[in-house]
């Protein structure tokens, strides 16, 4: 798999902040059943590692990856915990070495035209928007598709059901990334049936 096949998984990758590790498999079972294969477990909380590994191992379907990957480490225990893909808000030369040195595929952040311009440098061409709201929305990657044709971007950070499709009708969007589909109340609650739901209105959507 390389970074454009992500795209091409559903139009909704699902931002996933677990703290606890036991509600990991059940939830990523509720999405991949409403049709949101690519789940991202952010390495914002200590269960996320381990959140990573009981989906990578006990849910069929689901391509887990690993977010918040800030530090070389993170990617390399994301990729020993049975991550599929990496994804950072940012990127530094030493990141995106560290990143490609585990043959995983990954997005890096970029939130301007010089940062998607200096990874373009090195021949990658699927990269994360964030924070995609605050750095000019739908707007700024409409701007940024005239002169960066090559790129296609997975806008995240301010994603929601409101504006999602006006992402997705964009050219240069292959997909989105949002957190609405696991909210932190709905996931304590373990109520899988609403996440199922979430999921599945938001598989329904389309690229544009």
């Amino acid at each position: 798999m390389i970074a454009e096949d992500l795209f091409a998984l559903a139009p909704v990758i699902p931002v996933v902040v677990l703290d606890d590790a036991a509600a990991a498999v059940p939830m990523a079972r509720a999405l991949v059943d409403g049709g949101l294969p690519a789940v991202e477990v952010t390495l914002r909380t200590p269960a996320a590692l381990e959140a990573i590994e009981r989906i990578a191992a006990e849910v069929s379907g689901a391509v887990v990856g690993a977010g918040t990957v800030v530090r070389p480490e993170d990617a390399e225990r994301s990729a020993a915990a049975g991550a599929r893909f990496l994804v950072s808000p940012g990127c530094t030369p030493r990141l995106r070495t560290a990143m490609a040195a585990t043959g995983l595929p990954f997005l890096p952040g970029v939130a301007t035209a010089s940062e998607a311009m200096a990874l373009l440098e090195d021949g990658i061409t699927a990269m994360k928007f964030f924070p995609a709201e605050a750095a000019g929305g739908a707007t700024a990657l409409k701007a940024l598709a005239g002169p960066l044709p090559r790129i296609r971007f997975c806008p995240t950070g301010g994603v929601s059901p409101r504006n999602a499709a006006d992402y997705l009708a964009l050219g240069n969007v292959g997909c989105v990334g949002g957190s609405w589909l696991t909210p932190a109340s709905v996931v304590r609650a373990g109520d899988w049936d609403r996440i199922r739901k979430l999921a599945s209105e938001a598989a329904a959507l389309r690229t544009g």
